[in-house]
């Protein structure tokens, strides 16, 4: 008999208890594994598209090889994997707040854990991606930035993020970016006009991209945005 649900850990975090379940869903006859931060589900493995886009749109707006590339939130690791993926891609920095999250992947839980963590290209940093970005940047700057933490820029996981999506704080993450840099963020939600005036007053070459894809749950298709803006040239 097949297992409807499993969890596969539980954590209490500042934000809320975190959790990781997989489960049997009909709608595409197989496992399926979903992250919870209190009653809001985060993530799931059977809506990967714009998670994979977010590396793909980023890095393709990239110039050169050898990229050294920064993604801010581990999550299933769908993004970071996408970016490795890439052949042009020399390091790979992944930065998560949540010991639990890095864990899962050290542990190989989740369905691309082993490709991630297998990779010597790969390296899991447990911090506080926010911080880390509101401070100088200390050695080598970033050829390309990919985010995925928050909702959107209105809707944050924790208000001590919102600074970032104001143009105060996209010019703090600028400073991380090499000259022609790419910056790159995922989003739940449309296109906001607002937050690309302040994407556009800090990046160039400024777009969003509406991701369309399948939800076999609803019988419809579902859209998310990536974000794109480049670091202009001094």
């Amino acid at each position: 008999m097949i297992a409807r649900f499993e969890e596969l850990d539980w954590q209490p975090t500042p934000m809320g208890d975190l959790t990781l379940r997989r489960r049997f869903e009909p709608a595409v006859a197989h496992d399926v594994y979903e992250v919870k931060l209190g009653d809001e589900y985060l993530m799931s493995s059977l809506f990967t598209v714009a998670e994979e886009a977010l590396a793909t749109l980023g890095l393709a707006a990239t110039t050169g090889g050898s990229l050294t590339v920064l993604v801010g939130g581990l999550g299933l690791g769908y993004t970071a994997v996408a970016a490795l993926r890439d052949p042009r891609v020399g390091s790979l920095t992944v930065i998560d707040a949540l010991p639990a999250v890095i864990g899962w992947h050290e542990r190989t839980l989740l369905p691309v854990s082993a490709e991630l963590v297998g990779d010597s290209r790969t390296a899991l940093t447990l911090d506080d991606f926010f911080a880390v970005v509101r401070r100088a940047p200390e050695g080598s700057r970033y050829d390309a930035i990919l985010l995925d933490v928050d909702h959107s820029p209105r809707h944050q996981l924790d208000p001590s993020h919102a600074d970032l999506y104001t143009t105060a704080g996209l010019q703090s993450l600028a400073r991380h970016l090499v000259d022609g840099g790419i910056f790159a963020l995922w989003s739940d939600d449309p296109p906001d006009a607002a937050f690309q005036a302040d994407l556009e007053s800090v990046f160039v070459d400024t777009a969003a991209h509406v991701v369309d894809f399948d939800n076999p749950l609803t019988g419809g298709v579902s859209s998310n945005t990536v974000y794109i803006g480049r670091r202009p040239t001094a």
